[in-house]
């Protein structure tokens, strides 16, 4: 469908969530002759990317550039920057306006986005880091789900196998229950034995987890059962 762009003004928001938007069409008579009726509205972030978030951005393309080049310096950071940003517009952004971006001055979203979408490209191409990847996310829900999908321990990268953070209860059958919906966490054996040896609420405090539900992907991950059993 071919659409025509404007853009405008918020002028005022009412108590109710209604915006007053004032907009200037670009052809009026093109504008009469198409019968414009609903209009979709894109509403930019107006805040700038914060300092901390330029600091992750900066961290995470480091950690791709050594990864790939083998060394760490200007060259193969701006190298890696043009590329994961253009990977990013193109993978990402279907549902918003592909146009590159300045991490100088772009929006905190664009920002937070970014983040995201670099945390998960190093967990799925098993790239190392130097600081744990954690420390460099926006979304720890989103971390911990690539995490899973991944089968990598949300805490320190090694193998994971899955966490029941819903518990299962004794002497339920884990093959006969539907596990969709529960929450689950990506730990390696030592981790998860740590979290059985501390308890749950302590183990997500101290590295400042967040558990995930199950869904579809994961459970296809795990060849975890998505249907409760009938007795025979």
């Amino acid at each position: 469908m071919i659409q025509e762009q404007a853009q405008g003004t918020i002028i005022d928001i009412m108590k109710d969530g209604t915006a007053v938007i004032h907009a200037a069409l670009p052809d009026l008579e093109r504008a009469l002759l198409r019968d414009y009726g609903k209009v979709e509205i894109i509403l930019p972030d107006g805040r700038r990317i914060s300092p901390e978030q330029r600091r992750k951005v900066y961290a995470l393309i480091g950690e791709v550039a050594e990864y790939v080049d083998g060394i760490r310096n200007a060259g193969t950071i701006e190298s890696a920057k043009k590329t994961l940003k253009m990977e990013f517009l193109l993978s990402r952004m279907e549902g918003m306006e592909r146009r590159l971006f300045s991490l100088s001055d772009c929006d905190v979203t664009t920002a937070r986005e970014f983040i995201n979408f670099l945390v998960e490209f190093i967990i799925e191409n098993d790239i190392p880091t130097r600081i744990p990847l954690i420390e460099n996310c926006e979304d720890i829900e989103r971390y911990v789900y690539a995490c899973l999908m991944s089968k990598k321990c949300a805490v320190c990268g090694r193998h994971a196998d899955l966490h029941h953070v819903d518990v299962v209860g004794m002497g339920r059958d884990r093959t006969a229950i539907c596990h969709i919906g529960m929450r689950a966490l990506p730990l390696c054996r030592e981790h998860h034995t740590e979290i059985h040896a501390v308890g749950q609420e302590d183990f997500l405090r101290r590295y400042f987890l967040e558990p995930v539900k199950i869904d579809e992907r994961i459970a296809d991950v795990y060849r975890l059962n998505r249907n409760p059993r009938k007795n025979s």
